[in-house]
């Protein structure tokens, strides 16, 4: 365990941003996997909603840009595949 005060602090909010971003992530998570579940038009309603979640976490620095940008594109690719039959 730290032992200087400034490093306690910093502990804490380690911890508080963990939880926050384990938060933002296990939402994410969900939202996603309730758009791959969707279908019609309430998915098409959903995508820039959960694109602009993804964005956020590549923003601060939960998941990595790249992965981000796969992710975003996996959901459009299916998403026009269902439009188009």
């Amino acid at each position: 365990m730290a032992n200087h005060k400034a490093t306690k602090k910093d502990a804490r909010q380690a911890t508080k941003r963990r939880e926050r971003n384990k938060y933002y992530g296990k939402t994410t998570r969900n939202a996603i996997r309730d758009l791959r579940a969707a279908s019609g038009t309430e998915a098409t309603d959903k995508l820039s909603s959960v694109e602009s979640m993804i964005d956020k976490l590549a923003k601060r620095g939960i998941i990595h840009r790249n992965k981000a940008a796969n992710l975003k594109s996996k959901l459009a690719k299916k998403l026009n595949a269902e439009t188009a039959k």
